[in-house]
């Protein structure tokens, strides 16, 4: 197992953003929480410590609950390869999808078993009756009788789950639920996720949220943008400013690392309209559906923008084995397309060893494009909807999951009904690229419901009175 390192952060940062309301309230949470877990250690459970919404979203909330006094300690648990493809499987079928089609079957739940009990065995020792334990997503699930037995609080926070449940979703839950059954309680991001045979009096519905001064959303002008997306290869030419960024400690960051252009296309051209995808290579992102939309129904609707899709490089998440199959199938796709057409998508993998500059080309991508997609099948939150939000862009995203919470359909946002509708997603990108006028209206008033409802310190505020109201 792996510690990972927090360093804190002021919290009188949000003062700047938040109404003098929002941010005594903020500050009254951080106050009770503080008291409350005074002498008591606030431990967080997940399975990689970079790439995806969990670590992210751990990366930027916990540093501010060290800025407030509370010692708040984030640990990595240790599985192999087959324990990853066993914990993917259940992260697909928690979406309702069959993901590799493999079993979950006696083998499957004993090496699970086996993997949760080498972790118990280092973990619990530093454990203390009264601290608080919040287990992420399926990986380390099954630890929790054991941090319970111990007399933790245990939270099990489960960032995905589907509305409308089918066979293989309740397979997972078969799977997990002698495990997650025994937390003090859930969390989950819609009160529709609650599994069949959790108590419901336990649930707690918090929804995910993301940082305003994090490399990946903090404010960058025009020609930064531009000088970062032109120092990864991105775009043509040469910088006319530095490409830098504010890393979380708050010294200056300088974009350095190209990006990989893993069809060996050339860069985008200048001033061409794009319509962005940036997401995780998984199935349930749909990436090859967001080609197939574009090579046959945007394309020729629009004949001069270019689709950019981009991910992490697959090597950087440790949690997520299917990447790479999902890239080499989106490098393929590619590769059919005609002459023309194919010039005019770009598939682009970050690297990761340095993920805060990561996360500023991430940025700077988002600032770019003129229309962001999300063209998920299924989806717990979506992050990266309310990361574009934030940046005033237009999102066309699908109806499904957490998205629906965020996007308020033709006011801050276009939601498709049907994630196959590939004929209507290229008609909304399409008619937003026709209308600027339109596009940024949307942009503005998602922009707007952002700062009212998905930063972190609501998130915070309502993880510390769960915490405060269980004692």
């Amino acid at each position: 197992m792996d510690e990972v390192v927090i360093e804190p952060l002021p919290v009188d940062r949000f003062a700047r953003v938040l109404s003098p309301e929002a941010y005594a309230e903020f500050d009254g949470a951080l106050a009770r929480g503080a008291q409350t877990l005074r002498d008591r250690t606030m431990w967080h459970l997940n399975a990689t410590p970079k790439g995806g919404g969990v670590a992210e979203m751990l990366t930027s909330m916990l540093p501010y609950l060290r800025g407030a006094g509370i010692d708040c300690r984030w640990v990595v648990i240790d599985g192999d390869d087959d324990f990853l493809t066993i914990t993917k499987r259940l992260h697909n079928r928690l979406h309702g999808f069959p993901g590799d089609g493999g079993d979950l079957g006696p083998d499957e739940a004993a090496h699970y078993a086996a993997t949760q009990a080498r972790n118990v065995a280092a973990f619990l020792p530093g454990v203390r009756a009264g601290d608080v334990v919040f287990v992420h997503d399926p990986q380390p699930a099954g630890m929790i009788p054991a941090l319970v037995e111990r007399g933790a609080l245990v939270v099990w926070h489960c960032h995905i789950g589907t509305e409308e449940p089918n066979e293989l979703a309740r397979q997972a839950w078969e799977f997990l639920i002698s495990g997650v059954s025994a937390a003090d309680r859930y969390v989950l991001s819609r009160p529709d996720y609650l599994w069949d045979g959790l108590d419901p009096a336990r649930l707690r519905v918090i929804r995910p949220s993301i940082d305003a001064f994090s490399p990946k959303n903090q404010q960058l002008d025009d020609a930064t943008t531009d000088a970062m997306l032109k120092a990864t290869g991105v775009l043509a030419g040469e910088a006319t400013v530095p490409p830098v960024f504010t890393r979380r400690d708050g010294s200056t960051g300088t974009v350095r690392r190209g990006l990989t252009m893993v069809d060996g296309s050339g860069p985008v051209p200048d001033g061409v309209p794009v319509a962005l995808q940036a997401a995780r290579w998984d199935r349930l992102k749909d990436p090859t559906g967001v080609i197939d939309f574009f090579a046959d129904h945007l394309a020729a609707a629009h004949p001069t923008v270019h689709l950019v899709l981009s991910g992490p490089s697959v090597d950087g998440v440790a949690d997520d084995p299917e990447g790479r199959e999902v890239l080499a199938r989106c490098v393929r796709q590619r590769d059919a397309l005609d002459d023309g057409v194919r010039q005019r998508v770009h598939l682009l993998c970050s690297p990761l060893d340095d993920e805060e500059e990561a996360e500023a080309v991430v940025n700077a991508l988002q600032r770019r494009a003129e229309v962001v997609i999300q063209k998920s099948l299924a989806e717990g939150f979506g992050m990266v909807v309310a990361e574009a939000m934030w940046k005033r862009r237009p999102v066309v995203s699908t109806r499904v999951g957490g998205i629906q919470d965020q996007i308020e359909h033709g006011r801050t946002g276009i939601l498709i009904d049907d994630p196959e509708d590939n004929a209507a997603f290229a008609a909304a990108v399409a008619g937003l690229l026709r209308d600027p006028r339109r596009a940024a209206e949307l942009g503005e008033r998602a922009h707007a419901r952002v700062l009212d409802r998905f930063l972190t310190p609501r998130q915070l505020t309502e993880t510390l009175d769960l915490v405060v109201a269980a004692g």
